[in-house]
């Protein structure tokens, strides 16, 4: 059995902050590997300043930098039509290796907003969901909001060192000419200077 830890997002571009997040996941939770799963169609909002869903993979493939031995990134979700609904994405990563223990790892924010979306409790029932620490989302105050659904002893807290770092900022910066030096890996970086993406 191989233990799979699944961190999703929009990665607009992927930053520092996401990768500690995978890196932390991996060591705390004891994890084999981890898959970054870039957003094909976010079911919630649009993707700002979309570059291509294609950009933002190939931009997830070049952070992972050397670390391929236990980190990847995946393209299921956008290789899959219509919204990316976490289920689907878990029924479809479980229905490919029916043994692999998975584990979905979230921030504080995303933990809190889980009953909101499409079958929370079937979520629970295909994966761990480990919760990563952020502000505005304390450790009791998402015990307490998801402490009834069905599943709810399968959540995990990981502690991850907080880093000020958010996509849409880096966005920012870009635009206004501004550097990204040490937020992103340099290959990210580098990728985004030559394809002037968010300019």
């Amino acid at each position: 059995m191989t233990a799979v830890g699944i961190l999703g997002g929009t990665f607009n571009p992927p930053h520092l902050a996401h990768m500690v997040c995978a890196s932390e996941a991996r060591a705390q939770l004891g994890l084999d590997r981890v898959m970054l799963i870039p957003a094909g169609v976010p079911p919630h909002k649009p993707v700002e300043n979309e570059p291509g869903a294609e950009h933002r993979l190939e931009m997830c493939r070049l952070a992972i930098g050397p670390h391929t031995s236990w980190l990847s990134a995946s393209a299921i979700e956008i290789e899959r039509d219509g919204p990316s609904f976490t289920v689907d994405t878990l029924r479809q990563i479980h229905a490919g290796a029916p043994g692999d223990e998975l584990t979905f790892i979230v921030g504080g924010d995303m933990a809190w907003s889980l009953p909101s979306w499409r079958e929370p409790e079937a979520i629970l029932e295909l994966a761990s969901l480990a919760v990563a620490e952020r502000a505005g989302a304390r450790r009791e105050e998402v015990r307490a909001r998801l402490g009834g659904m069905i599943g709810a002893q399968r959540i995990k807290y990981i502690d991850v060192p907080r880093l000020d770092i958010s996509s849409s900022a880096l966005r920012s910066r870009i635009k206004e000419g501004r550097t990204i030096d040490y937020l992103v890996a340099d290959d990210v970086a580098e990728y985004i200077e030559q394809r002037r993406l968010y300019q």
